[in-house]
């Protein structure tokens, strides 16, 4: 009954984590009725394909920049608990600069490429151009997306995760009301079907980085921080901030690359099974993005005490912080496993698609109960550097263990969607295993380092 037990310290866990993880779930929702919207379209297979493809494109290609607001935010949340308010003022200067450069130079080459990008990783020519147009809009919006995410590593590092949250509302609102806007066409619009998707996300995220611009103008944290006193490029700062993001941004572009080669694995057994896998992703959106919002709250907490030179209870704040989303997770599991239909529908009315998820989905419910301590853990080692090691953990964990199962058991012994998602509980659990082995027993002692 202890682990139940909500003490002074859990709530001031839940403090930083539940606004994270609300606005972490506007996103899921999002994408929720995105997906609803784009399965009510024409030839709904195709589209959900696609979508499933231009989905984890975007992810792989933005995650590989998006990991800037990692080092951002392990930076701000260290000089935090420094009490080097200066210094946190500097750090976000020069992550807004470089993300934006950055943002760029990667919104020309994906809007030129997104067609052949797509068409790379789709099996059924017309999912690949469905994806491409998709792709061609979404990325118009990245140099503002990385403005945002530069604003967010500065907000949680200093334990304010509830403008992260108030961004999310907004911002994601306005993602519905657009995409529905670009995609079913309306006041003097005409329809875009998927495309209008990608357009509606990138009008949305322009409206985000807005919001943040603004906030930074109020004089609670203008006065305090002083960055607009002296905006600057530090390139010493930039440094630091690439050398924790790199094995970040390496890790998830390699993962939702495996992500993606599981789709193109999927896409192998069937169009069917490949909209059916994009829509259980989809569903497990309600699992992982909560725990990444108690992913978000571990690192701000083990970068404060680590600032101030407590090892011992940045470890203790990580340990809890796994146990609450594990609670978190296991609730879920049991709702996805017993209601997997309803779970479904949420994001497509297309029966055959569904009855086609209902077996994979509930092996998915029991892998993902244990991804929370991979996930929380792993946020608490980046938090002081172990950025490398959580990288090369989840590399060899998805491309040596799930990629290859799935496709050993979905394609060559022909057991179809559901021998490719039982791949997922292996995935998960070694990952999880490594990850709290590292956390538990690893000597932190060049944590200073950072």
């Amino acid at each position: 009954m202890k682990l139940f037990s909500l003490t002074s310290e859990h709530r001031y866990i839940l403090k930083i984590a539940l606004p994270a993880i609300a606005g972490l779930s506007t996103q899921m929702v999002v994408s929720l009725v995105d997906t609803a919207m784009v399965g009510r379209l024409p030839d709904a297979e195709y589209n959900l394909a696609a979508m499933g493809i231009g989905v984890f494109a975007t992810w792989a290609v933005v995650s590989l920049f998006s990991s800037l607001a990692t080092g951002t935010h392990v930076l701000i949340a260290r000089s935090f608990g420094e009490k080097n308010d200066e210094g946190c003022g500097e750090i976000l200067n020069t992550a807004i600069i470089l993300s934006f450069l950055i943002g760029i130079v990667v919104a020309c080459l994906v809007v030129f490429f997104s067609g052949d990008i797509a068409g790379f990783f789709a099996a059924d020519k017309k999912v690949g151009v469905l994806a491409g147009d998709y792709l061609h809009y979404r990325f118009m919006g990245i140099p503002f997306f990385l403005i945002t995410v530069s604003y967010r590593g500065f907000f949680f590092g200093i334990g304010k995760t509830k403008i992260f949250m108030y961004s999310g509302v907004l911002a994601n609102l306005l993602n519905i009301i657009f995409n529905y806007l670009f995609i079913y066409g309306g006041f003097g619009f005409k329809g875009m079907g998927l495309a209008g998707a990608g357009l509606g996300s990138t009008v949305a995220t322009i409206c985000d980085a807005l919001f943040y611009f603004s906030v930074s103008f109020l004089p609670l944290y203008k006065n305090r921080f002083n960055y607009f006193k002296r905006f600057r490029f530090i390139k010493e700062i930039a440094l630091r901030i690439i050398k924790i993001s790199l094995p970040v941004s390496l890790q998830n572009i390699f993962i939702l690359i495996g992500f993606l080669s599981f789709i193109a694995i999927t896409g192998l057994i069937g169009i069917l099974e490949q909209a059916a896998s994009n829509v259980i992703f989809s569903a497990l959106l309600i699992s992982l993005l909560p725990c990444f919002g108690f992913g978000i709250a571990v690192q701000t907490l083990v970068g404060n005490t680590i600032g101030r030179g407590d090892v011992k209870l940045a470890k203790h704040y990580g340990f809890e912080t796994s146990k609450i989303a594990s609670i978190y997770t296991v609730i879920v599991g049991i709702i996805f496993f017993t209601f997997p239909r309803g779970v479904l529908f949420l994001t497509t009315n297309e029966q055959q698609v569904i009855e086609t998820a209902v077996p994979a989905l509930r092996i998915a419910a029991l892998g993902q109960i244990f991804y929370s301590v991979g996930v929380v853990l792993a946020n608490g080692l980046q938090a002081v550097g172990k950025t490398l090691y959580v990288m090369l953990a989840e590399v060899v964990a998805n491309w040596f263990v799930f990629v290859p199962i799935a496709y050993l058991l979905g394609v060559v012994f022909q057991l179809g969607l559901i021998g490719a998602w039982s791949a997922l509980p292996f995935y998960v659990i070694l990952y999880a295993i490594v990850i709290f082995v590292k956390f538990k027993f690893g000597k932190w002692e060049n944590y200073k380092k950072v």
